[in-house]
C-alpha cells in the first residue's frame, strides 16, 4: 500500500509539474515548446520586453534553467539587474538621508560634506541620479559659499590692516595733511564696517572655521580704536591751533608743530616711572611671557613657518597683557626673539612670493604670441600730372594716420585635455604655496586671470567633446537599430553561406568598436542593448555552429579510431580529411576554438603516420649487405651524374646493375673464400714440395743447398659440396649424367628414342636433326630457361635510392646527348658556311643515324665547288623529317609530293635524306636554307 500511495504521489507531482510548464509556456509565448535554443532565447527576450513581475521571472528561470541554460541567461540577467536596482535604491536612500542630515543644521562641517561624496562613491551610490545628484550639487554650493566667505574674511582683515596703516602714517605727517585726509577716511572706515557686518549676516557665517570670527572681531576692534584715537587727537589738535591756551595733542609730531607755531621750545618727553607692582602678579606675568617665549624659540629652531607666526602672535599678546609687569631683561629677550621671528616670517613670505611669481609666469605662458605677418611694401607714389607750364604740381600728400595699436595675437600652447591638466596642476601648486606662507592678493589676481583665460580653451574643448559624444551616441543607437533590422531580415544564411553571414556580424562588431568615444556611464547604458541585439543576430549562426561542433567531435572520434587501428587506411584518412575541410569551409567557428578542434582531429592521424615512419626508418636502418652495396653504388652514380661525364655515368650504371644482380657481393665473397683457402693450403703444399725436389736432384734433404724450391702456384678451391638438391628424374636433369642430345622436354619425348631426334621423326634425317640440335642449343623450351638471378628483395631505402639514381642518370645522358647533338649540328652548319671539310663532326659525334658513307658524301660535297640549288633537296628533307615548310614553298612541296606518288619504285625521302643533305651542302650557303636544314637535321640525326 505504501508503494502504491507513493506511486500515486509521483504521478500527481508529475502532472502538476507538466501543468505548471504549460502555464509558463503560455505565459512566455512558447519559450518552453520552441524547438531550438535560439528560438527559446528570442521568445524569452520578447517576453522580458513586456516587463513581467519578479515572481514570474523567478518561476520561469527555475523551470527554464533546468532545460536550457542559454535561453535562461536573459532571465537571470534581468533578475540580477532588478536586484542591483533594488540595491541601488536602498543605497541611494541611505546616502540621501545622510546628505539631508548634513544640510539641515545651520552649521555645515566642510570636512564631513566633502567626505560624504567620497564615501558615497566608494559605497557604489548612484551619484549621477536623483536625488543624490541634487544633494551633491547643494553640498558643493554650500562648500563653495563657505570657502568664499572665509576668503572674504581674510580680504576684509587685510583691508582693516591697510586702513590702520593709513591712519598711523598720518600721525607722522603734518596735522593739516591729516585733516585733509580725514574726509576720505570718514567714508572708508564706515564702508569697511558695513562690509564686515554683511559678512556676519551671511547665512553661511555659522559654518565658517572657528578661527575666522575672532580674526574679524579683532580687526574690527583694532580699526575702531585707531580710528577713534585719530579723531580725538585731530579734534584736540584743531582746538589747540585755535586756542593757544588749549592743551597740546598726544601726537608728538603734531604737538611739536603747534609749539613751533606758538614759538615755544621743543621739550623732550619725560619717561614715566613704572609703578610698583605686586610680586605675585609680576611672577605670573613673567611665567606667561616665558612660556610664550619658549614656544616661539622652539618653532624658530625647527623652522616651522605657520607655527612661528602663531607663536609670535601669542608672544605679542602676552607682552601687550603683561609687558608692564615684567623686567627689562625679559622684555628685551622677547623683542629679540620677535625680531628673529619677523626675519624668518619675512623670508618665508619672500620665498612664497617667489614661488607664486613662478606659477604666475607658468600660467601666463600657457599662451604664446603669434608672429605678426611681414608688412607689405608701400606702393610707389604716382608721378604728379604736369601743369600747363610743363612743371609738375608739388601738392603735399598727407601721411596716413597710424592704425590704433591692437594687442598682440596669442594662441594656446596646449590642447584641451593637456591644458586642463596643466591648469589643475598649477592650482594645486598654488594651494600648497598658500599653506606654507601668507597670501599675496596681487599675485593671486594675476594668476587667476591667466588661469581663467586659459580655461576658455578647456571650455571650448569640453563643448566639442560633449557634441562629439552626442554624435557618437546617436551613431551607436542607429547602429543598434540597423543590426536589429538586419537580424529580422536574415534569420538564416543566404544560399547556405554561413561564412558570409559571420563576416557581416564581424563587420557590425568592427563598426561598433570604431563608433567613437563615450563616457563610462553612457557606454555602460548602451552596451547591454548592443549585446542583446548582437546575440539575437547571432542566434541562427550559433545553432548551426552547435550542430557543426557535434559533427566535428564525431569526426575526431573517428580519427582516433583510424589512428589506433593496426593497419593505417590511407583512403579512409583522405576521405575523413576531405569531410573535415568541407565542414570547416561551410560553417565558421571562432579561430582559437577551431584551431583546438583541428589539433585534436589531426593528432591521432599524425601519430599513426609517425608510427609508420618510425617503422619504415627502423626497417631501413637494418640494411643487408646487398642493400648497402646498392646504396653505395647509387651514391656513386649520383656523384657521376653531378660530374657530367658520359663514360663515368655509364661505368657507374654498370656498377649499380652489378650490385643489383648481386655480382659485386658474390665476387667479394669469392675473393674472401679464395684468400682463406690459399692461406690454409700454403703450408701443406710447401711441405710436400720439399722432399720431392730433393729426391729428383739426388741430394739429401739434410744438406740444405743454397737454391730454394720455387713456391707452388695456388690451387683452385674445391667445389663446395651440395647439401640439398631438388630431385629431378627427367633425362639429363641429373648432375651425374650428361644431358641427352636433341630437344628435351615434352617434344623430345614425343619424338621417341633418346639420341639424335629419336622417335618416329628421328628417321627424317638431317633437317630434323639439325632443327633438334638447334633447339637444343637454346636450352629447350622457354619454361626450362633458368631465370635471371636478381638476388633477394631490396629494402625500401635502397630501392628508392637506386631508382632515383637511374632516373637521374638517364635524364643526364639524354641531356648530354642533346647537347652533343646540338654541338655537332652547329659544327656541321659552320663547316657548310666556311666550306671547310675538316670541321665536319666525327662519326661518333654525328650519331648512329649517320653512316660512314653518308658522312663521306658530306665531306666531298663541302670539298667541291658550290654548285646547284637547294630547293628540291630541302623539300625532300622536310618531307622526310615531317617538319613544316615556309609558306612561300608550300605549293612546291605539294607538287613534289604528287610527283613522289607517281614514282612508287623510287626510294622515299626518308631513305635518301643523307644524299639530299649532301646536295644541300654542295650548294652555296644561305641563311634561310641554313635555318631550314637545321630544323630538319634536329629530327633526322636523332634516328
Amino acid at each position: 500500500m505504501r508503494g502504491r500511495f507513493f506511486q500515486t504521489d509521483q504521478v500527481t507531482q508529475a502532472s502538476l509539474k507538466s501543468s505548471d510548464t504549460q502555464a509558463l509556456d503560455a505565459l512566455t509565448g512558447g519559450a518552453f515548446s520552441a524547438p531550438t535554443s535560439g528560438e527559446r532565447a528570442s521568445r524569452v527576450r520578447e517576453w522580458l520586453a513586456a516587463n513581467p513581475s519578479a515572481e514570474q521571472m523567478q518561476e520561469v528561470y527555475r523551470e527554464l534553467s533546468a532545460r536550457d541554460k542559454g535561453a535562461a541567461r536573459a532571465v537571470r540577467e534581468k533578475l540580477d539587474e532588478l536586484k542591483r536596482a533594488r540595491g541601488q535604491e536602498a543605497i541611494s536612500a541611505e546616502w540621501a538621508q545622510k546628505a539631508q542630515a548634513l544640510l539641515e543644521p545651520p552649521r555645515l562641517n566642510i570636512a564631513d560634506a566633502m567626505a560624504w561624496q567620497r564615501d558615497a562613491a566608494k559605497a557604489g551610490a548612484p551619484l549621477s541620479r536623483e536625488p543624490l545628484a541634487g544633494l551633491k550639487t547643494q553640498l558643493a554650493d554650500r562648500i563653495k559659499g563657505i570657502e568664499d566667505l572665509q576668503h572674504r574674511v581674510q580680504v576684509q582683515r587685510e583691508a582693516a590692516v591697510l586702513l590702520a596703516q593709513r591712519i598711523e602714517v598720518l600721525s607722522t605727517k603734518s596735522w593739516r595733511d591729516a585733516q585733509a585726509a580725514a574726509d576720505a577716511l570718514r567714508a572708508d572706515v564706515p564702508e569697511w564696517q558695513t562690509q564686515a557686518d554683511a559678512l556676519v549676516a551671511d547665512a553661511n557665517w555659522a559654518s565658517v572655521d572657528a578661527r575666522f570670527p575672532p580674526l574679524l572681531d579683532a580687526s574690527r576692534a583694532q580699526l575702531q580704536a585707531v580710528w577713534e584715537a585719530f579723531q580725538s587727537a585731530l579734534a584736540q589738535t584743531i582746538a589747540a591751533d585755535a586756542d593757544a591756551a588749549a592743551p597740546l595733542p598726544p601726537v608728538p609730531v603734531w604737538a611739536d608743530e603747534l609749539r613751533n607755531a606758538r614759538g615755544l621750545p621743543v621739550e623732550a618727553p619725560a619717561k614715566p616711572a613704572k609703578p610698583k607692582v605686586d610680586p605675585e602678579q609680576k611672577a605670573k606675568a613673567a611665567e606667561a611671557v616665558t612660556a610664550a617665549l619658549g614656544k616661539l624659540e622652539k618653532e624658530i629652531a625647527e623652522g616651522h613657518g605657520k607655527g612661528t607666526s602663531g607663536a609670535a602672535a601669542s608672544l605679542r599678546n602676552a607682552l601687550k597683557e603683561h609687558g608692564k609687569l615684567i623686567d627689562d631683561k625679559l622684555e628685551n629677550q622677547a623683542h629679540a626673539v620677535l625680531a628673529s621671528a619677523g626675519e624668518l616670517e619675512g623670508w618665508q613670505r619672500w620665498r612664497a612670493d617667489q614661488l607664486r611669481q613662478e606659477l604666475v609666469a607658468k600660467a601666463e605662458a600657457l599662451f604664446e604670441p603669434v608672429p605678426a605677418p611681414a608688412p607689405a611694401a608701400a606702393p610707389e607714389a604716382a608721378p604728379a600730372e604736369p601743369t600747363a607750364e610743363g612743371e609738375a604740381a608739388a601738392a603735399p600728400v598727407a601721411a596716413p594716420a597710424p592704425a590704433p595699436a591692437e594687442p598682440p595675437a596669442r594662441k594656446p600652447k596646449y590642447g584641451g585635455r593637456k591644458m586642463q591638466e596643466q591648469l589643475r596642476a598649477l592650482r594645486e601648486q598654488w594651494k600648497q604655496v598658500d599653506q606654507g606662507g601668507p597670501p599675496n592678493h596681487g599675485l593671486w589676481r594675476r594668476f587667476d586671470e591667466a588661469c581663467n583665460e586659459a580655461y576658455k580653451v578647456v571650455e571650448a574643448w569640453l563643448e566639442k567633446m560633449k557634441s562629439e559624444a552626442a554624435d557618437h551616441r546617436a551613431q551607436r543607437l542607429a547602429l543598434i537599430e540597423e543590426l536589429q533590422a538586419w537580424a529580422a531580415q536574415n534569420t538564416t544564411a543566404l544560399n547556405g553561406d554561413w561564412k558570409g553571414f559571420n563576416r557581416v556580424i564581424h563587420q557590425f562588431e568592427t563598426r561598433w568598436r570604431e563608433a567613437g568615444h563615450l563616457s563610462e556611464k553612457a557606454f555602460a547604458e548602451m552596451q547591454p542593448q548592443w549585446k542583446q541585439a548582437l546575440q539575437a543576430a547571432e542566434a541562427p549562426l550559433a545553432a548551426v555552429q552547435k550542430q557543426s561542433l557535434e559533427r566535428r567531435h564525431a569526426m575526431i572520434d573517428e580519427a582516433k579510431e583510424l589512428g589506433a587501428a593496426p593497419q593505417l587506411r590511407i583512403d579512409a584518412v583522405k576521405a575523413l580529411q576531405q569531410r573535415w575541410q568541407a565542414e570547416a569551409q561551410t560553417v565558421p567557428l571562432d579561430r582559437k576554438h577551431e584551431q583546438k578542434l583541428w589539433d585534436a582531429f589531426r593528432k591521432p592521424i599524425d601519430d599513426a603516420f609517425q608510427r609508420k615512419t618510425e617503422d619504415r626508418e627502423r626497417a631501413a636502418s637494418a640494411l643487408s649487405e646487398r642493400d648497402r652495396a646498392v646504396l653505395e653504388a647509387s651514391k656513386a652514380l649520383e656523384a657521376a651524374n653531378a660530374g657530367g661525364d658520359v663514360h663515368k655515368i655509364r661505368a657507374a650504371m654498370s656498377a649499380l646493375d652489378a650490385a643489383l644482380k648481386g655480382q659485386a657481393q658474390a665476387q667479394a665473397e669469392k675473393a674472401r673464400a679464395d684468400a682463406q683457402q690459399e692461406t690454409a693450403a700454403a703450408p701443406a703444399e710447401a711441405a710436400a714440395a720439399a722432399p720431392e725436389a730433393s729426391a729428383e736432384e739426388g741430394a739429401p734433404a739434410a744438406e740444405g743447398e743454397a737454391e730454394a724450391a720455387p713456391a707452388p702456384a695456388p690451387a683452385k678451391a674445391p667445389p663446395k659440396p651440395v647439401i640439398a638438391m631438388r630431385g629431378d628424374d627427367r633425362p639429363g636433369m641429373k648432375k651425374t649424367e650428361p644431358a641427352p642430345a636433341g630437344r628435351g622436354g615434352k617434344f623430345g619425348d614425343r619424338r621417341g628414342a633418346p639420341g639424335a631426334g629419336g622417335g618416329r621423326f628421328g628417321d627424317r634425317g638431317g633437317r630434323d636433326g639439325d632443327r633438334a640440335g638447334g633447339r637444343d642449343s637454346r636450352g629447350g623450351r622457354f619454361g626450362d630457361r633458368a631465370p635471371e638471378d636478381r638476388g633477394p628483395r631490396l629494402g625500401d631505402v635502397a630501392f628508392r635510392a637506386q631508382r632515383d639514381a637511374l632516373e637521374h642518370a638517364q635524364q643526364t645522358l639524354r641531356k648530354l646527348a642533346a647537347q652533343a647533338h646540338g654541338e655537332a649540328l652547329t659544327q656541321l652548319l659552320s663547316a657548310w658556311e666556311q666550306r671547310s671539310a675538316d670541321q665536319v663532326p666525327s662519326q661518333s659525334e654525328l650519331g648512329r643515324a649517320v653512316t660512314p658513307a653518308i658522312r663521306g658524301s658530306w665531306v666531298k660535297a663541302l670539298q667541291a665547288t658550290p654548285a646547284g640549288e637547294t630547293g628540291d633537296a630541302l623539300l625532300r628533307l622536310e618531307i622526310a623529317a615531317e617538319v613544316p615548310t615556309p609558306a612561300d614553298q608550300l605549293d612546291a612541296r605539294r607538287k613534289l609530293q604528287l610527283q613522289l606518288l607517281t614514282k612508287r619504285n623510287d626510294p622515299s625521302p626518308a631513305q635518301t635524306w643523307g644524299e639530299d643533305t649532301a646536295r644541300v651542302l654542295s650548294a652555296g650557303h644561305q641563311a634561310g636554307a641554313a635555318r631550314r636544314l637545321q630544323n630538319v637535321l634536329k629530327v633526322l640525326l636523332r634516328g
